[in-house]
């Protein structure tokens, strides 16, 4: 039996420089090469601004062909789910944005039933990639589970909603929920500062689990632990949106115009847009990887443990239901496999022309 010595060198000890410490670089290129996905959810009421405030996030015009409905088709409408991608490519850097809107959430008299098509929803997605996952073509799979979910929070009320509570408890285990004061702009800062608090407090009593932003690690510079400190107290995040440029003091800024002055949407003294988009932008590795270790496993693990083969019944005959599944993957995989395989003998027979020619 032989036993293994593993030796510990430090670059100080041995002389020259070998170069994995440019590893990271190699990663880093690779995932710019590669691009990145992510996929936000936004849900709240109509009339928040949700829309304006994911166009101004990413610089886009993702709503440009929307029909908004009147107040009698509202009253009948229910929730639907809206799925729009956009490639964004800044400095080199490309990002497949895909925002899943709820048109209809919390519009109707009884919203009681409001959340289901959206936990639907996110379950497909998990259960679309637990599929191409157990699949034999893993190597391209597209992930379009929800990384993160803006919930939007009405101004004008003095704390949440019973609506809001419920939404968050049922979805806080699917899901990235991060809360959004809507619309912050109704607002005076004393106003906001005292729905913030009141908003968290409701939040811890009711239990809900919110997204919490990753504490920093002990070498990190001054500055960026500094950055986290001020994210952390800003939640939940006070923002109002506009695409409109305004000229201000020489200068153009996006914001709105008011009677009284203009509210500058990237200015954080009127505003946690800023903040929002820091958040979302320094955390979005997080924000999927929390997905895919967190709620994507959770998901997964209890797929399993029903769709797993459960004890025979005297009499040695199992549940059909299970055998079932197991027999629809195992012709999926079978059809699978015939795919591949014709087109593995169309390239053979393509490359045997070639070569005759």
């Amino acid at each position: 039996m032989s036993s293994e010595s593993v030796k510990t060198f430090s670059s100080l000890e041995t002389p020259g420089y070998v170069g994995f410490a440019n590893l990271p670089n190699q990663v880093h290129r690779k995932s710019v090469k590669k691009g990145f996905e992510f996929t936000l959810m936004v849900v709240g009421e109509s009339g928040l601004g949700k829309s304006t405030l994911v166009d101004s996030l990413f610089l886009t015009d993702l709503y440009s062909e929307r029909v908004i409905p009147d107040a009698v088709e509202k009253a009948k409408q229910t929730v639907k789910l809206d799925a729009s991608t956009v490639e964004i490519e800044e400095r080199g850097v490309k990002l497949r944005l895909t925002v899943v809107d709820t048109p209809g959430y919390g519009d109707a008299i009884d919203n009681h039933d409001s959340f289901r098509a959206i936990i639907q929803y996110i379950d497909d997605q998990f259960e679309r990639y637990l599929r191409d996952e157990s699949g034999l073509n893993r190597r391209n799979i597209v992930d379009n589970r929800i990384h993160c979910c803006f919930y939007f929070i009405s101004p004008f009320g003095h704390s949440l909603k019973p609506l809001d509570i419920e939404f968050m408890k049922q979805l806080h285990n699917k899901v990235n929920i991060v809360p959004v004061i809507a619309k912050a702009d109704c607002l005076t800062k004393k106003e906001v500062l005292r729905l913030k608090k009141k908003i968290m407090e409701e939040i811890e009593a009711n239990g809900i689990k919110i997204y919490p932003l990753p504490d920093c690690d002990s070498d990190e510079d001054d500055d960026y632990k500094e950055q986290v400190r001020q994210l952390k107290e800003a939640v939940p995040f006070a923002v109002c949106g506009a695409n409109t440029l305004l000229e201000v003091k020489g200068r153009k800024v996006r914001g709105r115009q008011y009677p009284w002055g203009v509210i500058e949407v990237e200015n954080p003294e009127h505003c946690d847009f800023i903040k929002l988009r820091t958040m979302l932008i320094t955390h979005m590795q997080d924000l999927q990887e929390v997905t895919q270790e967190v709620h994507y496993e959770n998901y997964r693990s209890e797929r399993l443990a029903k769709g797993a083969p459960k004890k025979p019944v005297e009499g040695g005959a199992a549940p059909s239901a299970s055998s079932n599944e197991k027999d629809r993957i195992l012709l999926e995989k079978e059809a699978e496999l015939r795919r591949m395989q014709e087109m593995l003998a169309k390239m053979q027979a393509q490359m045997q022309q070639t070569q005759n020619q």
